[in-house]
């Protein structure tokens, strides 16, 4: 399963179930790369979102409230730790399923957030010291709202808010000063074989997530969204 197969795999899944023409967040697209990451098999992910939605349609009187993935999450992860349980043996994983379990527990914790916050803020100014005019100066603003952000923020969800918008203006200015043509029709290319079949709306978003990938890549930039932790 490669790279693009997977993104769009679950966002027409969660498309056709929700019934209507809904595009995924920027948030929602984070939290399938961090899906593919983990290497979650596209099967569990796919499973998850159909049994979320199963159980929504069987109460016809509730409104559909289904309306991101982050909705499908907790199940996407209880499928994801059964299906370990059941590869344990097959493979000599015997330790995976314990390790995922304590991934699991620390997520989110504000220990992981401090730690999260602390090394992105590292990798960041290493990479500013490495770049050039706007993107220079964008990553120095960009610092410098971390480091407020580490001595205060109320909660994980408002923290993400926060740090969805530091990597929109960092993925912004990526685009603007670094996307050279070179790497858009090697872009291109590799996408070729698949635009006929997709939306424009959709070519256009895994057009330049792939961009991005690649010139996040090559600058050394982290993502900074809590999904990375």
């Amino acid at each position: 399963m490669n790279y693009f197969n997977y993104f769009t795999e679950i966002e027409e899944t969660f498309i056709r179930r929700r019934g209507r023409n809904l595009l995924l967040s920027p948030l929602d697209w984070a939290l399938i790369e961090t899906w593919q990451e983990r290497q979650i098999p596209l099967h569990v992910v796919l499973n998850g979102i159909e049994k979320v939605f199963n159980t929504v349609d069987k109460q016809p009187a509730r409104k559909r409230t289904v309306k991101s993935l982050m909705y499908c999450r907790e199940e996407i992860e209880a499928q994801h730790a059964e299906w370990l349980e059941s590869q344990i043996g097959k493979n000599g994983g015997g330790e995976v399923e314990t390790n995922e379990n304590a991934a699991e527990k620390s997520l989110f914790s504000r220990q992981a957030i401090a730690n999260h916050l602390k090394q992105v803020s590292s990798d960041l100014e290493n990479a500013r010291k490495n770049a050039k005019g706007n993107l220079r100066e964008t990553l120095a603003r960009v610092l410098s709202r971390l480091a407020k952000l580490e001595n205060k923020f109320e909660n994980a969800e408002k923290l993400e808010e926060s740090l969805e918008k530091l990597d929109a203006l960092i993925d912004d200015t990526l685009l603007q000063t670094l996307a050279t043509e070179d790497l858009k029709n090697e872009t291109k290319k590799q996408l070729a074989a698949y635009q006929k079949k997709m939306e424009a709306d959709i070519y256009r978003r895994t057009f330049d997530l792939m961009l991005l990938k690649r010139l996040r890549e090559q600058t050394e930039i982290p993502r900074l969204s809590l999904f990375y932790l």
